[in-house]
């Protein structure tokens, strides 16, 4: 079991293991006692396959997605808790609001008002287009929950973080510049003009200084210690276009380093080609005093051996250029 739980955890999965055996598994036995309710209303004439799978996606399964169940039901409790919430519905589970230990007899009409109702609602799709919009749904919440590292996002972001740790564990510095991001286009970083917004390019180069900042020892864990580098200041020249579902390289060269600040230069690559070029002065920050102050001696350490390894590097083509500046 170890084992494989550790599998699961290598290739970004999460392993719940459950505490005994029984039939079926946690996540089968809702889905179970949700399609008896659902086979009910059906038969009952409460509501048609779509108005339910429309009350489960327009309701508590985004609630469900995120926060699961006693989660979600903590918050309704208000701020006295999951005791105020229990002690306010408690009363509900003698309510005939459930046909849980009862089932609809399984013939041929409950087979056929189900098969109709679902034509209605989604034949117009063959199943090999609902599967793409189902993935690219998934897709889109996923990242979301990764960007509030929450939920499954959370699971992904720690993923993320430990194949940087381990693609960036090379014996020494590199004297060359250093891939630190991989980035896929999606739809909500598309503008009016069918190209990469403005801020998603940025993001592009946080996500790059970022991965650098891990690689360095100036994480989130380093964050949390009251320490962080902040931007100072940041120049971006667009020399190409970035469009939907282009795959971009985030590529990081130190141009300067001392115990208070650096000065990166990251490429944002589409293949061979760079659509932009991000030049960035980061200041090393007490956070509680707002002030600049030296990293601390195993960060800069780091740092300094990337800076003294890149040290060789011709200056970056468009480094320390003004905005509007002829070329």
């Amino acid at each position: 079991v170890e084992r494989t739980v550790q599998i699961m955890k290598d290739i970004g999965m999460f392993p719940l293991v459950i505490r005994k055996e029984i039939d079926a598994f946690i996540g089968n036995r809702f889905l179970e006692a949700v399609w008896r309710e659902a086979l009910w209303m059906l038969v009952d004439g409460v509501a048609t396959t779509t108005e339910i799978d429309e009350a489960i996606r327009m309701g508590f399964g985004l609630r469900w997605g995120q926060m699961g169940l006693f989660e979600t039901y903590r918050i309704a409790g208000g701020e006295a808790g999951m005791r105020h919430f229990m002690a306010q519905f408690g009363p509900t589970l003698k309510w005939p609001w459930s046909k849980l230990m009862d089932v609809p007899e399984f013939n041929e009409a409950l087979v056929d008002l189900v098969a109709g109702q679902s034509d209605e609602q989604s034949g117009a799709y063959t199943i090999r287009e609902l599967e793409r919009i189902r993935d690219q749904n998934l897709v889109g919440f996923l990242r979301s929950l990764k960007d509030r590292n929450w939920g499954a996002g959370k699971v992904l972001r720690e993923h993320d973080e430990r194949r940087a740790v381990a693609f960036h564990a090379e014996p020494g510095p590199s004297d060359q510049p250093l891939v630190m991001a991989h980035m896929q286009v999606l739809p909500g970083w598309i503008d009016y003009n069918g190209h990469m917004t403005e801020s998603r390019y940025y993001f592009a180069n946080s996500e790059t200084v970022d991965a650098f900042l891990r690689l360095i020892g100036a994480g989130m864990d380093y964050v949390a210690a009251g320490q962080s580098y902040y931007s100072a200041e940041t120049h971006i020249r667009h020399l190409g276009e970035a469009k939907l579902g282009d795959r971009l390289t985030g590529v990081l060269q130190i141009i300067s380093a001392d115990e208070k600040r650096f000065r990166s230069f990251v490429r944002i690559m589409k293949g061979e080609i760079c659509v932009a070029t991000v030049e960035q002065l980061c200041l090393h920050v007490d956070m509680a005093s707002g002030k600049a102050v030296p990293a601390a001696p195993e960060v800069w350490a780091k740092l300094r051996a990337i800076a003294a390894a890149q040290a060789g590097l011709a200056m970056p083509e468009g480094a320390g250029r003004a905005v509007g500046q002829p070329k």
